[in-house]
């Protein structure tokens, strides 16, 4: 069973995995199939779910709202996260020329409206800056953020790939801290391990969410040099753990990081979930995990 952790210091609960929805247009499924996976995924005791006002092309949030919708009273039993700043060409923006970033307070609270619109729900657990966007203003964010957490909208805020200069000049002005950093957290790119991010996070206890731990399937299914001897590694500690999938290794390699980072889950069908929960019950030695970064750096440590 899934349990449940503080992400920072006086901020909320989520649980120490997570269900990504990103992927939700492509699983093909009717309402009442997505109604059946999340409360399946809710009876592991995975309770948060990972959103974006993009995912889809703009049409996840809806379709989860209308699973949502079936059942209402499960709104009280999750914990939903979605992010904004992203602005694609055409959907919602036919006149825009190129996708670019907007972390205006106009485009801020209107993404929080559509999103609340298109999710059903009253209130976001989490909202994050999809984003870096090198025309930030940390004030107007500032601003935006209040307004949002005045009106009941957003309980709470954090960020999204953003470095720590980053973090840290957002959080300069914010009176409540920033609750995560969504990053990207796998065997083949981990750079967020060595530039600083990490330390940050654990320097402040404040969980990470990990996003793209199985590396798109490049880790399963890529040619390169890399790929190949991550997954030869991977295989090999597979068996050494009794593990049932390299999956599994690759949720321990990540949660064995001292930050504690969430990761979260991609996958739309129920037995890759099953996996991943039963991957707490695996914890690789410093060895073992030194092992994965050696076989994807493709020497030794200096």
């Amino acid at each position: 069973m899934v349990a449940n952790v503080e992400l920072t210091p006086q901020g909320p609960q989520f649980s120490e995995l997570v269900q990504g929805y990103w992927r939700l247009a492509d699983w093909g499924m009717r309402p009442q199939d997505r109604l059946r996976f999340l409360k399946q995924h809710i009876e592991l005791g995975i309770t948060t779910v990972d959103h974006a006002d993009i995912y889809g092309g703009y049409s996840c949030e809806q379709l989860f709202g209308e699973a949502l919708a079936l059942e209402p009273g499960i709104r009280e039993q999750i914990q939903i996260v979605t992010k904004c700043d992203i602005k694609l060409c055409g959907h919602q923006y036919p006149e825009q020329k190129i996708n670019h970033y907007d972390t205006s307070r106009a485009h801020i609270v209107a993404s929080v409206n559509n999103s609340l619109q298109r999710l059903g729900i009253e209130q976001i657990d989490v909202l994050l800056i999809h984003r870096p966007d090198v025309l930030m203003d940390a004030d107007e964010v500032a601003e935006a953020f209040a307004a949002l957490k005045q009106q009941g909208k957003v309980v709470h805020f954090g960020v999204s790939n953003f470095s720590p200069s980053q973090f840290e000049l957002l959080q300069s002005r914010l009176d409540a801290p920033l609750v995560t950093n969504q990053v990207e957290i796998n065997p083949l790119n981990f750079e967020v391990c060595h530039d600083g991010t990490l330390d940050q996070l654990q320097m402040k206890r404040t969980k990470p969410m990990a996003w793209s731990c199985m590396a798109g399937g490049d880790i399963f299914h890529g040619q390169s040099e890399q790929a190949v001897r991550v997954r030869n590694e991977l295989e090999a500690i597979r068996q050494e753990i009794g593990a049932a999938s390299i999956d599994q290794v690759i949720y321990a390699w990540v949660r064995r990081l001292p930050s504690q980072p969430l990761p979260i889950i991609g996958s739309g069908k129920i037995e890759r979930v099953k996996d991943a929960v039963a991957s707490l019950e695996f914890e690789l030695s410093r060895e073992q995990w030194f092992r994965v970064w050696v076989a994807s750096k493709g020497h030794g440590v200096p």
